[in-house]
């Protein structure tokens, strides 16, 4: 059984009365689980379903839709690569495959400290940026391996 925490709980009150259908809150509620436990759980599925009178089912299909939505652990920090055309022309991948080896992990894969998940984006929507990555929150525009290796370590 999933348990909101009492922040939790306020926040999935002020996000059910925004909405005059509590089926819209699904996304706001998956963001409230998420936030609260790393990545959405099977059981905070089965919860926010109950809470929206939706399947568990039907909420599983949505959290893995979006990409912005982990179902399994990540790390501290969730590093997406854009790997559209535009970012792609401009060496993504290359920076894509060094960002892997200077973490010690395939594509995919979190590292044994728990700090870094690695992940491709489809698109991240800032093609005049490019290549690009968002860590976390933060987009980081007009990649080279030194930029990379600065934000790296920059990460606490």
């Amino acid at each position: 059984m999933f348990v909101f925490s009492e922040e939790s709980e306020k926040e999935i009150e002020r996000n059910l009365a925004k909405y005059p259908f509590k089926k819209s809150a699904l996304l706001p509620l998956l963001h409230v689980a998420q936030d609260q436990e790393g990545y959405v759980t099977p059981e905070a599925m089965e919860e926010i379903g109950k809470r929206l009178d939706v399947s568990p089912a039907y909420v599983e299909s949505v959290a893995t839709f979006y990409t912005m939505f982990h179902t399994r652990p990540v790390g501290k920090y969730v590093i997406l690569f854009c790997h559209n055309i535009s970012c792609k022309l401009l060496g993504a991948d290359d920076l894509l495959d060094y960002t892997a080896k200077k973490l010690g992990i395939e594509v995919g894969g979190t590292t044994t400290d728990k700090k870094f998940t690695l992940l491709r984006e489809e698109c991240l929507a800032a093609c005049c940026g490019g290549p690009m990555m968002r860590v976390n929150e933060d987009f980081h525009e007009f990649l080279t391996k030194d930029k990379i290796d600065k934000i790296l370590a920059s990460l606490p």
